[in-house]
This record gives structure tokens, C-alpha cells and sequence, in this order.
């Protein structure tokens, strides 16, 4: 595809990767790289009951000075604003995020207040940090955010149900640690869904109104990986050939967005997890096919790259039909894993869709979409298909 002779972009990856069977072995040497000696560990029961909490504290050693394992599903304004004051307490001057998207963000909130002070309710909104935060070295145990690539920390506030984004080039984590035996234990639905938010990542970077080159490179190569071994890690979670092959598409799904953007999907997607609590990678992957044939007409051109990249026989297949193809082929890929199809299988009751459509609209992600969108109606038609 030619892009516009007027394109100009920025393309952000600050981010030192370290990836490998058993590489959580390297955070003791990164944290001395970083030019630090004391580590807050953060992360959330599952985490601790896997076992995997305790294999990081055992490398991290003497430079361990304090562990918060209390994360929730959503990353919560109250645990970032308290856990600060712990981390402060204790000296911290680094710290290790061990978990999921939610563990992550709340870890970048940290992050900030540890080192600008008040609280985090106060850096709400895009490049409003003048500095680098406090050093963030980040272990994944899921294979879908890619928050540990990204300038985007999702935080809700609980009081209204509302997820807030902040978006700051100086909360992207210095390192990622990309170890595919932390993710080897993932229970398949789990596997499954947070797998489908790397793949939304990817596609979405690819048809957002901010879309680039480099980026799409990295999402081209994700939306391959993701497809192939996606479903192979939800078969046998003990292959670990293939969680590193997701490992890895996440994080270069995170690339891509972190520069690409996100669009419709993850505005619906922020706006039921707010709302009813749907985990965020359930709700991208049960908006994504109704978004792209939302879209087909704008972007075909998009579609056949992406149906190309998963595989497709291309032989009938051409920027006209290429929106529906995708989208089919994103539902048989879901189906084949398990993954509810629709949002009255997940808790969004029937009289809360108009709700939801209005609500979205105030999502920055809506911004990106590559059909504009001006009122709630034109989005309440494809969450009615989605329901």
C-alpha cells in the first residue's frame, strides 16, 4: 500500500527488550543497569498464587524493599495514590511490575506520584510530565497488552465506573523482560482473550486514522504470529515454543499501537469494562469483526494487508470484500477458542446498549477511527450487532 505523500510521523520504542525461556534471571543485572539498588515489586494475588511473585523476589534478592500484591482487575485510582506512599516509604527507587494490563498501568500510575508527588488524579490527560518517571522494569505474565511497550496507562475511578487514559512519552517502562515460562500457566480462556487484545492492538494500529509504516510492519507481523500460534497456546499452554511466539506479538502489537493508534473497538471495549466489568480482551474480540465491517468501505486496502497476514486464501479477495473476509475469519478464529461472541453472553443487559453508544463517544480512541463518527446512533448500530 502507498502511503500519502504529505505522511509524517513519529515512531516511539525506548523501551529495552529482553526476551527468552527463564529471562526474569536478567531483572537483578537491568536494575543495575538503570543505575538503581532498590525495588518495589507490584502485582496481584493470581500472580502470587501461581508462584510467579516468588520467583521474581528470589532474583530481585537484597534489592527487594517491598512487595504490593493487591492489584485489581482494573487499575485503580485509590491503589495508586496508597501504594505510592508504601513505595516512598520504603526507599524505592525502582519498580517491577510482575502481571497483566491492569498490574502494568497501575504500576505506571505509581510510577508518576512516586515521583511527581499529589496524586495521580492530577496527571489526568495527554503530555502533561515534563520528566522521566520513576524506573519501571516490567515482567508480563499475559500475552496481550503490550503495556510494557506503551505511553498509555488505562486507570478507572471506581466512584463513577469510568476508565480515565493517561498518555505521557515519559510513563513508557524501560525495560521489558518477555520470559514465556511466566506465561505458561495462563488458563486457556484467559489465554484466549487477552490473546485477542494483542490481535485487536494490531489491526486497530493498522486502520486508525494515524496509521505509519514502521508500525504496520510490526502489526503485519503480530496479526501473522497471533494467528498461527495464538490458538496453539490455548490447546497446550505447556508449549512454550509457542507462548513465546505470542510474547512476542504482543509486545510488537504494542509497538504498533503505542505509534499507530487504536480506534472504535477499544472506545466500546473502555466503555463496557467501565461500565459492567467486561475484561477488557473479551470486549475487544467481541467488537472487533462488527467494527471492521463498520469500516470495510473506508479502508479495504487495510483489510486485504490483514487478510493476507492471517492466512487467507486470496484468491477471491479484493479491497471490496476484504472488510467481511477479515471479519469472518476473526469470528472462526475466536469460535475455535471458545470465546463468547456476543455481549449478552457476558453480562451487558439490552437496555444499557444506547448508554453505552453515548458513553463511548467521550473515549479519545474514538477520535481515530478511520470513518468518523458523530453521534451515539452510528455507533449504537454496531454495538446491536455486537449484543
Amino acid at each position: 500500500m502507498a502511503y500519502d505523500r504529505d505522511l509524517n510521523f513519529i515512531y516511539r520504542n525506548p523501551t529495552r527488550l529482553v526476551y527468552g525461556e527463564n529471562s526474569i534471571n536478567e531483572v537483578e543485572q537491568e536494575i543495575v543497569s538503570l543505575k538503581c539498588s532498590k525495588a518495589f515489586l507490584v502485582t496481584d494475588k493470581g500472580v502470587v498464587n501461581a508462584g510467579l511473585a516468588e520467583r521474581v523476589e528470589k532474583v530481585l534478592g537484597k534489592k527487594l524493599v517491598g512487595t504490593f500484591d493487591g492489584c485489581i482487575q482494573d487499575s485503580d485510582l485509590r491503589i495508586i495514590n496508597e501504594v505510592s506512599g508504601i513505595a516512598k516509604s520504603k526507599g524505592a527507587d525502582v519498580l517491577v511490575s510482575v502481571g497483566g494490563g491492569s498490574v502494568i498501568d497501575t504500576t505506571k500510575g505509581i510510577a508518576i506520584v512516586l515521583k511527581e508527588g499529589g496524586k495521580i488524579e492530577d496527571y489526568k490527560g495527554q503530555q502533561c510530565l515534563s520528566r522521566p518517571q520513576t524506573p519501571h522494569i516490567v515482567i508480563p505474565t499475559t500475552a496481550g497488552t503490550g503495556s510494557e511497550v506503551t505511553y498509555f496507562a488505562v486507570i478507572k475511578d471506581q466512584v463513577n465506573h469510568q476508565k480515565h487514559p493517561y498518555c505521557d512519552d515519559n510513563i513508557i517502562p524501560n525495560v521489558g523482560i518477555l520470559d514465556p515460562t511466566m506465561t505458561e500457566g495462563l488458563p486457556p480462556m484467559l489465554t484466549a482473550t487477552t490473546g485477542m487484545d494483542a490481535f485487536s492492538h494490531a489491526l486497530e494500529s493498522m486502520h486508525a486514522t494515524q496509521c505509519q509504516p514502521v508500525a504496520d510492519a510490526m502489526a503485519i507481523s503480530a496479526i501473522q504470529l497471533i494467528t498461527e500460534y495464538l490458538p496453539k497456546c490455548v490447546e497446550n499452554g505447556k508449549d512454550l515454543f509457542a507462548r513465546g511466539q505470542q510474547l512476542l506479538a504482543s509486545t510488537m502489537a504494542g509497538i504498533a499501537f503505542n505509534n499507530g493508534q487504536v480506534a472504535m473497538v477499544h472506545a466500546l471495549a473502555h466503555t463496557v469494562g467501565g461500565m459492567f466489568k467486561v475484561p477488557h480482551g473479551l470486549a475487544n474480540s467481541i467488537f472487533l469483526p462488527h467494527v471492521v465491517r463498520f469500516n470495510a468501505d473506508v479502508c479495504g486496502d487495510r483489510y486485504t494487508l490483514i487478510a493476507k497476514a492471517m492466512g487467507l486464501d486470496m484468491k477471491d479477495i479484493n479491497d471490496e470484500n476484504s472488510g467481511e473476509a477479515v471479519a469472518a475469519a476473526i469470528t472462526a478464529l475466536t469460535r475455535k477458542m471458545g470465546v463468547p461472541q456476543k455481549l449478552s453472553e457476558v453480562g451487558v443487559p439490552e437496555d444499557s446498549l444506547a448508554q453505552v453508544a453515548e458513553n463511548s463517544l467521550s473515549d479519545g480512541a474514538i477520535v481515530y477511527n478511520p470513518k468518523p463518527v458523530f453521534d451515539a446512533e452510528e455507533v449504537l448500530g454496531v454495538i446491536k450487532q455486537a449484543w
